[in-house]
């Protein structure tokens, strides 16, 4: 009785440089990033700089 081919085992898959990416460090899929969250806190010292009184 013929068999199936006997088929070595697969490489392991090469990582996913993507995994890696600065878009994962945002802290969650709907997160800020570190970029949106300094742009913030500079918008806000300009604001406190124009008009100290206005808080």
């Amino acid at each position: 009785m013929k068999r199936a081919k006997q088929h070595p085992p697969p490489l392991p898959k090469p990582r996913n440089p993507v995994a890696r990416s600065p878009l994962l460090g945002k802290g969650g899929p709907h997160g800020k990033s570190k970029r949106a969250l300094r742009h913030a806190a500079n918008l806000a010292a300009r604001r406190l700089a124009r008009d100290p009184d206005a808080d």
